[in-house]
């Protein structure tokens, strides 16, 4: 049973590096979606820029408060969809700056601040590749060897229990009393 468990520890350290090592190429392709989606975004606003250039003094936000006063119940949605426009871009704006930083800080900032459309859109389309810089293989090694750390912290717990639960009940020994003549 040992070579068994010395073989299959050994495949989860491989496997826990190998998938530690393509975090970094998801959290690239992760950043060129939301790239692309700020870059989209700001393609749509750039014929209303023109319209706030020539009618608002160049102030986007002053269209977008002519839009949300008017009475006109369809201006009004268009300046709630301006607003939202808007909004969008500057929430990418501020995710692609909070990702541009070392690869630990971006997987910290992707667990406590995770986009779900952005993440499952990206998940879908994910082409798993291995990142070979010195940043990547370090993170790859030092997760990998983590996870396996707490796959061995697991399975030596798991048979501790079972070695526990399979021992012979423990019978105290027997007092005698002395015997009296």
């Amino acid at each position: 049973m040992k070579f068994v468990r010395e073989i299959f520890d050994r495949i989860v350290l491989l496997a826990a590096v190998v998938a530690a090592g393509c975090i970094p190429s998801f959290i690239v392709q992760y950043r060129q979606r939301a790239g692309g989606r700020l870059d989209q975004v700001l393609a749509d606003l750039k014929p209303f820029q023109t319209i706030a250039d020539s009618n608002h003094g160049g102030s986007l936000a002053e269209l977008i408060r002519y839009h949300l006063e008017s009475g006109d119940a369809t201006f009004h949605q268009e300046g709630a969809a301006l607003q939202a426009m808007v909004q969008t871009a500057d929430r990418l704006r501020a995710l692609l700056a909070a990702l541009d930083t070392d690869l630990l800080h971006q997987c910290a900032y992707l667990l406590l601040h995770p986009d779900s459309s952005l993440l499952s859109a990206t998940w879908g389309s994910y082409q798993p590749a291995f990142t070979l810089d010195l940043q990547s293989a370090v993170f790859a090694l030092a997760v990998g060897v983590l996870l396996w750390a707490i796959f061995l912290g697991l399975w030596h717990g798991v048979a501790a229990l079972f070695a526990a639960g399979t021992a012979p009940p423990r019978v105290p020994p027997r007092r005698t009393e002395p015997r009296l003549r």
